[in-house]
């Protein structure tokens, strides 16, 4: 049986003291060569304020987790509980390009119920945070690919949720501006009381960002490994702990991508 439930802060069930968690879930798709699992028997934590990279190779079910976390779609066996409802940030910005900057932050404000007086100066705070103060008023079209992940960032803690969900965001950027946002990510976590639940392909990406990465194996996903990251902030990605560590997560991919092939 697969069950989703939202937790709140004021819950006093022990479930509460993760941020996420995910319980014995697997996840099946019916399609033209039969019934295919792409998630067998995933159980992980997230906790409080925790930064967590989920990682492998392409098709292992990375994306497919995060959507049954964010409740958009349902486990085919297992539990999930959140602390909350999660916001979700995807690799395409999803602006509304009719709309500005602000607008876009103040529409999730709007859906969560702040009061409409309110909202001009919360986007403009969000936007501040986000090191785009002054850019309320331009349209979709005036931002550079970074500055729009920097606005869709804003617009999903607008949402006010405790968990942020995060699907590759940055691999449409260029290199440098990539590097720019994952400071600015790491400086926003640290700043702000969110666990991080990030998808990426990339491994050094996941070293620099997370204090702990999970490795899902080749179709059906399962947890193959994990690692707690210790190199203390500020990082680079061209760090010598941060290049060490990847080449060991690296090897044990390229295992179970090796693994994958044989069967």
């Amino acid at each position: 049986m697969a069950t989703i439930t939202l937790a709140t802060a004021e819950d006093t069930r022990t479930d509460v003291r993760s941020a996420a968690r995910i319980e014995h879930v697997s996840k099946s798709f019916a399609g033209p060569a039969g019934t295919q699992l792409v998630l067998d028997d995933i159980s992980l934590d997230v906790a409080p304020g925790e930064f967590v990279t989920l990682l492998g190779a392409s098709g292992c079910g990375k994306s497919t987790l995060l959507n049954l976390v964010a409740g958009l779609d349902r486990p085919t066996s297992g539990a999930i509980t959140t602390d909350g409802r999660p916001a979700l940030m995807f690799q395409e910005h999803a602006l509304f390009p009719w709309l500005t900057a602000g607008k876009n932050i103040e529409l999730a404000l709007k859906l969560r119920g702040v009061d409409k007086s309110l909202r001009r100066d919360r986007a403009e705070e969000l936007l501040e945070l986000v090191r785009l103060k002054g850019a309320y008023g331009k349209r979709v079209h005036e931002l550079s690919g970074g500055m729009r992940q920097r606005v869709a960032l804003a617009r999903a803690i607008a949402q006010d949720s405790r968990l942020l969900l995060m699907d590759e965001p940055f691999a449409a950027l260029d290199a440098i501006t990539r590097d720019v946002l994952h400071d600015e990510l790491t400086r926003i976590w640290r700043e702000t009381d969110l666990s991080v639940l990030f998808v990426t392909h990339n491994v050094r990406e996941a070293v620099r960002l997370a204090q702990r990465v999970v490795l899902l194996s080749s179709r059906p996903g399962r947890i193959a490994h994990e690692w707690q990251v210790d190199i203390p902030h500020p990082r680079r990605i061209e760090d010598a702990a941060v290049a060490e560590l990847s080449v060991e997560i690296t090897e044990q991919l390229r295992g179970e991508i090796r693994r994958h092939g044989q069967h």
